[in-house]
C-alpha cells in the first residue's frame, strides 16, 4: 500500500521514530542500575591513627567506630599526593594530579585551577539526574571560573582553600581570626568567619542538603577544613578530649559524622547510600601537639613515606558493603570515580583517567584483587618519588620532608622540617610498615621489575626530576587575571 500524501507519510515516520526512541530509552532505563546516594566525607590532615577503630587510645570516635562496624575499614587506602590540592583533584577526577597539571597546594592567588573540561564525580552524577553539593573546602582554584559550580556541583558552601591561607598563620598573633572568604554559590558571603563554628556550619548545611533532596538521588561531598591548622573546636567540644585541642577537633568531626548518619537513618536513606570517610593526606606532624598520628607509619604530610599518603578509610553501604570487615589490599582515591561509575551505570569520562573500578574489592567479592598493578606517588611539581605494587614499596632518589623521629611543635607553631636524602629504597610493607629496612641491595630483581613499571608510567605521566614530559598530561585552566582576591 502506497501513501499518497507526503505530509501524512512524514508525520507517520516521525511518530514511528519517536516510538522507537522511546522504546529504546525505556529499555536502557530498565536495565540501568538504580542510582544510589553517594556521601564522601573528606577530612584535612587527619592521621591514619587518629580514630578509635584505627587504634587511637586518646581520641574518642564512637560514630566513626560504629560506621566501621557496619561497614569496612580499608587499611591500605592511599591518596595520590601528600598535600591538599593535588589530593582533591585526584579524588574528584579519578586521575593522578600530575595528569591534570595540579601540583602541591594552590595558593589564594594561584593563576591556575582545575580545568572545567575534566569530568568530576559531581558532573558525572549530575548528568544522571543526581543533586550535587560540595560543603567545605574546595582548594582547586579560587577565581569564579574554577569554583565548584563550574565542575558539576549544584550547591557550594565553604572556603576556597586551606583555613591557614591568610598572611601565614605562624606569624599571626595567637587567637586572631584569619580573613578568609566564605563562599556560597559563586559569591563571598563572609570575609572573617568564626572558625570555632565552621565544622558545625558545614554539618548544618550538609544535613539540610540531604533533607532537601531525600526524594531524589544525591551526591554530597562534605570536605571538612579541620583538623588542618589552625585548630578550632566548637564550644561544647573544647577541652573535652584527652588528646588536647587536636583531639577536641577530631571528636567534633566524629559528632558531625554521627549527625550525617542519623539524618540518613531518620529519612530511611541508609540502605540506598554509599558512605565513604577518609582524609586528603596524613598528619602535618611538624605541628606536633596540633597534629595527628600516622600510627605505625613513617613521617607525615608533605612526604611520600606511608605516613604522608596512607590515610584512614571507612566505607559503609548496608547490604552492599560487608559489615565488620577489614580490607588490607591497596586502594587509592583515583579508583573511586570509576567504582561509582560502575555502581551507578554512568558512562566513563571522555578523557583518559588513571583509576579503575574497585567495586569487586569494595563489595567484598571473594579473592577480589586490588584494581591496580601498581600505584604511583608524585610530589614536588611532578616528581615521581615512590610506587607501591603488592606488598612492595619502591622509593626513587629524591629529597623528602620529615622529622626523622624528632618531636613537632607546640602551641600551634611548627618546627623546622628536615630535608631527608632518599636513595633507591625498597621496603616490604607487610613485614616492615614503618619503612625502616631497605631491601634494595638484597633484592635487585624486584627493584628492576618495579623500575620497568615506573618507566612505563613516566611515558604517560612524566617525571620532572628526569625531565620527562608525559604524553598524557593535560593543562589546568590558566586564569588570565590572577590579582589578589578575597
Amino acid at each position: 500500500m502506497k501513501f499518497t500524501c507526503p505530509l501524512l507519510s512524514y508525520a507517520l515516520l516521525v511518530l514511528l521514530s519517536f516510538a522507537c526512541v522511546g522504546n529504546s530509552a525505556a529499555a536502557v532505563n530498565s536495565s540501568a542500575p538504580r542510582l544510589p546516594n553517594i556521601v564522601i566525607i573528606f577530612c584535612d590532615d587527619l592521621g591514619w591513627g587518629d580514630l578509635g577503630c584505627f587504634g587511637s587510645k586518646t581520641i574518642r570516635t564512637p560514630n566513626l567506630d560504629r560506621l566501621a562496624s557496619r561497614g569496612t575499614r580499608f587499611t591500605s587506602f592511599y591518596v595520590s599526593q601528600p598535600v591538599c590540592s593535588a589530593s582533591r583533584a585526584s579524588l574528584l577526577t579519578g586521575c593522578y594530579a600530575n595528569r591534570l597539571g595540579i601540583h602541591g597546594a594552590l595558593g589564594p592567588n594561584s593563576p591556575i585551577g582545575l580545568n572545567p573540561s575534566e569530568t568530576t564525580i559531581a558532573s558525572m552524577l549530575k548528568a544522571r539526574g543526581a543533586a550535587t553539593a560540595l560543603i567545605g573546602k574546595w582548594h582547586l582554584g579560587r577565581p569564579r571560573q574554577v569554583l565548584p559550580l563550574q565542575h558539576g556541583f549544584d550547591t557550594y558552601f565553604g572556603l576556597p582553600y586551606s583555613n591557614d591561607m591568610w598572611p601565614m598563620h605562624p606569624t599571626a598573633k595567637p587567637g586572631t581570626y584569619p580573613k578568609l572568604p566564605l563562599i556560597e554559590g559563586n559569591e563571598v558571603v563572609e570575609e572573617m568567619p568564626d572558625q570555632t563554628l565552621l565544622t558545625q556550619r558545614y554539618t548544618d548545611k550538609a544535613v539540610g542538603f540531604i533533607e532537601a533532596n531525600a526524594a531524589r538521588p544525591f551526591f554530597l561531598f562534605l570536605a571538612h577544613s579541620m583538623p588542618h591548622v589552625p585548630l578550632f573546636a566548637g564550644k561544647e567540644f573544647k577541652g573535652r578530649s584527652a588528646a588536647g585541642l587536636y583531639g577536641d577537633v577530631v571528636e567534633e568531626i566524629d559528632h558531625s559524622v554521627g549527625r550525617i548518619i542519623e539524618t540518613l537513618d531518620r529519612l530511611k536513606l541508609t540502605q540506598d547510600t554509599w558512605v565513604v570517610f577518609t582524609s586528603d593526606n596524613g598528619p602535618w606532624h611538624f605541628y606536633g601537639e596540633h597534629a595527628g598520628s600516622a600510627g605505625p607509619f613513617r613521617e607525615g604530610k608533605a612526604s611520600v613515606f606511608e605516613g604522608g599518603v596512607r590515610t584512614p578509610c571507612i566505607m559503609s553501604w548496608p547490604g552492599r558493603i560487608p559489615s565488620g570487615r577489614t580490607e588490607p589490599k591497596p586502594l587509592m582515591t583515583i579508583d573511586l570515580l570509576p567504582s561509582i561509575a560502575e555502581v551507578t551505570g554512568s558512562p566513563m569520562p571522555a578523557l583518559p583517567i588513571d583509576g579503575r573500578s574497585a567495586w569487586s574489592l569494595i563489595s567484598g567479592k571473594r579473592a577480589a584483587p586490588s584494581p591496580q598493578e601498581a600505584y604511583y606517588f608524585y610530589y614536588e611539581q611532578g616528581e615521581l618519588q615512590a610506587m607501591r605494587s603488592g606488598k612492595w614499596k619502591l622509593h626513587f632518589p629524591h629529597v623528602a620532608n620529615g622529622l626523622n623521629g624528632r618531636s613537632g611543635g607546640q602551641g600551634g607553631r611548627p618546627v623546622q622540617q628536615d630535608r631527608i636524602a632518599v636513595g633507591l629504597e625498597l621496603y616490604d610493607l607487610e613485614n616492615d610498615p614503618g619503612e625502616r629496612i631497605n631491601l634494595a641491595g638484597r633484592l635487585p630483581a624486584q627493584v628492576r621489575r618495579l623500575e620497568k613499571m615506573a618507566a612505563k608510567a613516566r611515558i604517560e605521566l612524566g617525571d620532572s626530576r628526569l625531565r620527562i614530559q608525559g604524553t598524557g598530561v593535560r593543562p589546568p585552566l590558566r586564569i588570565a587575571d590572577s590579582k589578589p582576591q578575597l
